[in-house]
């Protein structure tokens, strides 16, 4: 066993007789040797069928209580995890089978009917006490191939995870994290946010995405503190969850930050219920809140927001606001990482001009599951994104390399503007890209998703104006102004600025 399977089955152990998991669709708890029976089962099911180490596994599940468990039992056999979206279609399920060799598929029920006659694999249902019918595809021709031995024990170097990335172009990039990885990233979870046994976290996250995989899930096994499952965020259920199953933290986008401050029925029962809620507090990231949501949100539902910046090549998390000393509309300080601004070739890391941030630590990434060598450079892991620190040491990150707006030779960095112009009362979200320009190059243009409000465009549009020309530099200001009902996103939420750029292009 590896470090981090031998302290997942531990915990299981230690807390047989207490409730850990609770999924929300079925409404039931589980304890710790309820799981731990689930993980044996899958664990001698597996090796039944001949899995061995570093066998691939593809899983498209919708978030439940039979994650975590599948998710162990891989591990303890050294098979190696490739969850993707539920929301998959089968058509990019059998392309990604087709692309790479699984030796195995579990997938949710739905997909269950299209996919058996598509692909040459064994269908086999295993029974667990997390799900009475958990549908796994064998790929036989792979595994009658192998020779008669058990294959090696999993070591700490090995992979568990592949994820892919949630990019905006291109095809996504397959991020491979090993077990010491993983390991290393759930303990710097556990120690920047004080998690103890006590604690108990709601998932609403999809559970594919490396935020509910790692600080979610694995922290809080690790730290012996329990977990809620929802399948997926509901504004008009979110405190009654909270309050019902004593939930002390959890960790949101800042979308769902601005539907809680909106919705009038979470709103009202938030009211009935909030002497029953006892958040720490609510952890955000993706991008900045506005300070006005952020001040809001504290304010109306009297918890913190702890915002933190990461990604997937580093496990998640790389920085965070301290519980006791937030900043707002920083991604707080460095957490177990090496953080540094990458500025004409120099590695600054206080009171720094905007460069592109880069990292390092016991859980980034040294490489790509399929190699690219520019994506790192002398030890550090380049991220692409743009960013500065304070005086005080505190990262503010301000969007990508790539997403930069160049007016007429001034650099115009998107998320500093969307920050500013979001904080309008009727913009519920908004997106600054640069578009064609034949006189300054690429014109500054807010792409607004507005509130359900009673003014008309013109009047957004003279109020954006207005507030732009007292909070913004001349060349920060958008030229251009366009109203969408929502945006093109990928299936974790992020909005995929090329497909909106095309849209444009194409009125």
């Amino acid at each position: 066993m590896t470090t981090l399977t031998k302290q997942l089955a531990e915990q299981l152990q230690i807390h047989k007789e207490d409730d850990l998991i609770k999924d929300l669709q079925l409404d039931q708890w589980f304890t710790g040797q309820q799981l731990a029976d689930d993980v044996a089962t899958l664990h001698d099911f597996f090796q039944e069928i001949g899995l061995m180490n570093q066998d691939l596994a593809l899983v498209c599940l919708d978030n439940s209580a039979v994650y975590p468990v599948l998710t162990q039992a891989f591990w303890q056999l050294g098979v190696v995890e490739h969850p993707v979206a539920a929301t998959t279609p089968i058509a990019q399920l059998l392309t990604e089978f087709n692309e790479h060799t699984y030796a195995v598929i579990v997938v949710k029920q739905e997909l269950a009917d299209q996919l058996t006659d598509q692909v040459p694999l064994q269908k086999q249902i295993v029974k667990l006490n997390t799900s009475q019918k958990l549908t796994i595809f064998i790929n036989t021709e792979l595994l009658s191939k192998r020779p008669n031995d058990t294959g090696t024990s999993p070591n700490e170097e090995d992979l568990g995870l592949i994820l892919n990335t949630s990019g905006t172009t291109g095809k996504p990039k397959r991020v491979g994290l090993t077990h010491r990885i993983l390991n290393n990233a759930a303990h710097h979870n556990i120690d920047s946010h004080k998690m103890t046994s006590a604690d108990t976290t709601l998932i609403t996250m999809p559970m594919f995405h490396i935020n509910a995989q790692v600080i979610s899930t694995l922290s809080t096994r690790l730290s012996g503190g329990k977990i809620v499952i929802a399948t997926k965020f509901s504004a008009s259920h979110f405190w009654q969850q909270i309050s019902e199953n004593h939930v002390t933290w959890t960790s949101v986008v800042p979308t769902i930050i601005s539907i809680l401050l909106i919705n009038d029925q979470a709103n009202h029962i938030y009211s009935e219920l909030k002497a029953h809620i006892h958040l720490r507090f609510v952890r955000s990231s993706s991008f900045a809140l506005p300070e006005s949501k952020f001040i809001a949100f504290q304010d109306r539902f009297h918890t913190k927001i702890l915002e933190g910046y990461g990604m997937t090549e580093t496990s998640s998390q790389s920085t965070l606001n301290p519980i006791n000393a937030q900043k707002i509309g920083s991604a707080g300080k460095p957490v177990g990482t090496d953080v540094a601004i990458l500025i004409d070739g120099k590695y600054e890391t206080r009171g720094t001009a905007i460069g592109e941030i880069v990292v390092r630590g016991d859980h980034v990434i040294s490489d790509y599951v399929d190699p690219q060598p520019n994506a790192f450079h002398d030890d550090w892991f380049l991220t692409g994104d743009l960013g500065y620190f304070d005086e005080d040491g505190y990262l503010f990150v301000k969007g990508r390399s790539k997403d930069m707006i160049n007016r007429g030779g001034e650099k115009v960095a998107p998320a500093g503007v969307q920050s500013i112009l979001s904080q309008l009362d009727f913009i519920e979200e908004i997106v600054i890209l640069g578009m064609p320009d034949d006189l300054y190059g690429e014109a500054v243009t807010a792409v607004v998703k507005p509130k359900n409000s009673l003014l008309d465009e013109a009047t957004m549009i003279a109020q954006l104006q207005d507030y732009a020309n007292e909070n913004l530099a001349k060349f920060e200001r958008p030229t251009q102004i366009y109203f969408v009902q929502d945006f093109p996103r990928n299936p974790t939420g992020k909005i995929l600025r090329p497909q909106l750029k095309k849209q444009l292009l194409s009125i």
